[in-house]
């Protein structure tokens, strides 16, 4: 395991922010911890990474215990808080300079050049950080956390203000980093989660309420609900007495809503039920929970 979390748990005075918790996460797994502002999420990930200790409880990373092996485990882990912070005043090459040389990278210079063309730096590689544009800054955070290629990356918002274009370009590239390392980030982007997340935590109030794929969080256990149109006039009633469809709703003309258990085939059920009628299918889908609606039923 890469990362390994038992019963850990952070109280300021009697305030708990987080509140015995415990997962672990394979080497070459991305996995998403997702939560509502104030569920705990920073604060584990600050825990992890050895920025604040734990009430109690025990974190391992590759294997070293956290709290015993500080230095040690640092050195396997890249990180990127939530406010990035940057030397404003340093310029872009010269601070990756500065951070490598506290890792004591090897071939320091074309290491510089790799991370620069890897996280799209180099029309800006010679500005001060200070003149970049919060989308920059953003990848001059995420150079520096994987400078010393870490085992571990830890990632609190890495997208915060990219545009479309670079949201895309951060995405590969984090999904080319977690074939080889473990990636754990935390996101309010339910698109970002789906795209390149093997797996989503959820946290709430300090608590885990979901650990799981997200389409097993999407997937309901024994309900499927699907999405038909019809070219021609149907009565909801001819639907509903066809064995099998527990619901039908109408959502426009000739279009419904129908649900059933997971014991049949719905979607061969009213191809049949089609044919049988001299009905043609204009659109036939399967309806699914979003993940976003997921995460507003587990943390609201």
């Amino acid at each position: 395991m890469s990362i390994e979390v038992k019963n850990l748990s952070k109280f300021y005075g009697e305030q708990a922010a987080v509140n015995d918790i415990s997962f672990t996460i394979n080497k070459g797994e991305i996995v998403g911890f997702l939560g509502p502002n104030g569920a705990g999420k920073s604060t584990t990930m600050k825990i992890l990474t050895g920025f604040i200790p734990a009430t109690s409880g025990e974190v391992k990373i590759c294997g070293m215990e956290v709290d015993v092996d500080s230095l040690e485990t640092r050195k396997k882990i890249g990180y990127l808080p939530e406010n990035n912070p940057l030397y404003l005043d340093m310029y872009v090459r010269e601070y990756l300079e500065f951070v490598g040389k506290i890792y004591k990278v090897p071939n320091l210079k074309a290491r510089i050049d790799e991370m620069i063309q890897q996280v799209g730096l180099e029309v800006e590689q010679n500005k001060k950080i200070g003149m970049l544009s919060k989308g920059y800054r953003q990848r001059v955070g995420l150079a520096q956390a994987i400078i010393h290629d870490p085992e571990v990356l830890i990632l609190d918002e890495p997208t915060t203000g990219l545009d479309p274009n670079q949201l895309v370009e951060i995405r590969e590239l984090i999904k080319r980093i977690g074939k080889s390392k473990t990636v754990m980030l935390s996101t309010h982007i339910m698109q970002e989660v789906e795209a390149i997340c093997d797996r989503v935590i959820i946290i709430k109030s300090g608590k885990i309420v979901a650990n799981s794929t997200a389409a097993e969080l999407q997937y309901e256990e024994n309900k499927q609900v699907v999405y038909v149109e019809f070219e021609g006039e149907l009565s909801k009633n001819a639907l509903k007495k066809e064995a099998g469809i527990t619901t039908v709703e109408s959502v426009g003309t000739n279009a419904w809503l129908v649900e059933s258990d997971n014991a049949v085939d719905l979607r061969k059920l009213i191809a049949q039920f089609a044919q049988k009628n001299n009905l043609l299918v204009l659109t036939l889908r399967k309806e699914e929970k979003t993940l976003e609606e997921v995460f507003k039923e587990l943390t609201k």
